[in-house]
């Protein structure tokens, strides 16, 4: 039996989520926001801590800087029950990463300081305790810089351990989607992009194009689509699920919780409605509090909320 249900190797940051922000940011002006939250941030991180939360048994590779903002990311890791044994400290001037996000009704911005995000390097992991699991995720591939040239070759040697893998790239702040990420596909059992992040991939500007290259590549995919829910596509056979309806704060690592939800399904052996109907509950969990962890970490209004709204019903 591994010690693990599922092992992470990425990033750990901080979210800084400021609410009533104007629409416009003039030069030169001090603007004020009307509320803020600082929080766990990282989608590695929150996939991590949001599966701990569900009942996983998780594993977590990662570095922090040598600062304050590294040992608050690592509390509610910890107190989710994360195993952090493997996340290191840098020493010298790079901090902890850090988001900044512009919190507006319908739209936000974000300014990311990467730190130590880029720092994981290929020399610094430990492949032992990331095989000592049933599964291996990877999120951030283009975040991941130091690691990226090498990611294919993590995901092969995981599958060559007998682990399933999932991979969510989330953006590319270049915009340009290369490096190698077709070849770590090769590697990967479910993809798990956004609507804009699979034509990306694809290298196409229709999603249903991008859907029949990319279902061609990877045994699963899994497409979320926001206010439309998700569809998972394996082969020829389709499966979709609605979102779930909810009093929303805001959207913050909405599809960090969506991988946690669908991760934690599949694991215990679900069908894939059932593991997009796990996705889109944790997805929509995730809104009703500021962040992406913030409602996991409450776990009387976890366990309240999911009693009120049980897989299939």
């Amino acid at each position: 039996m591994p010690t693990f249900d599922v092992t992470i190797a990425g990033e750990v940051n901080l979210d800084l989520i400021l609410y009533g922000v104007p629409e416009e940011l003039p030069r030169e002006r001090e603007l004020l926001a009307d509320r803020m939250k600082l929080t766990l941030g990282g989608s590695s991180a929150i996939l991590a801590h949001n599966l701990a939360a569900l009942g996983s048994r998780v594993g977590f590779q990662s570095c922090i800087g040598d600062d304050d903002f590294g040992q608050i990311a690592l509390q509610p890791l910890q107190q989710s029950g994360v195993d952090i044994s493997r996340v290191r400290r840098v020493e010298g001037v790079v901090g902890t990463g850090i988001t900044v996000i512009l919190q507006r009704e319908q739209w936000r911005n974000m300014v990311t300081y990467s730190g130590t995000i880029a720092e994981l390097a290929w020399d610094e992991l430990d492949l032992d305790y990331l095989k000592d699991s049933r599964h291996f995720h990877l999120s951030s591939f283009y975040l991941q810089r130091k690691l990226r040239e090498r990611i294919p070759e993590l995901f092969r040697r995981m599958k060559e351990a007998g682990l399933t893998t999932s991979l969510d790239t989330n953006d590319d702040p270049d915009d340009g989607w290369k490096g190698g990420l077709h070849e770590a596909l090769r590697y990967v059992d479910i993809f798990l992009p956004n609507e804009r992040e699979v034509q990306k991939a694809a290298g196409v500007a229709d999603v249903e194009a991008a859907i029949r290259k990319l279902s061609a590549m990877v045994p699963l995919l899994v497409v979320k689509l926001g206010r439309e829910g998700a569809l998972a596509q394996r082969g020829s056979e389709r499966f979709v699920s609605p979102a779930l309806t909810v009093e929303s704060v805001d959207p913050v690592g909405a599809g960090d919780s969506f991988d946690a939800g669908f991760l934690h399904e599949y694991l215990r052996g679900g069908d894939l409605p059932a593991c997009l109907a796990a996705g889109n509950l944790a997805g929509a969990f995730s809104t009703t509090r500021p962040g992406g962890v913030e409602a996991f970490r409450d776990a009387t209004y976890r366990r309240q909320f999911f009693e009120q709204h049980p897989l299939g019903k």
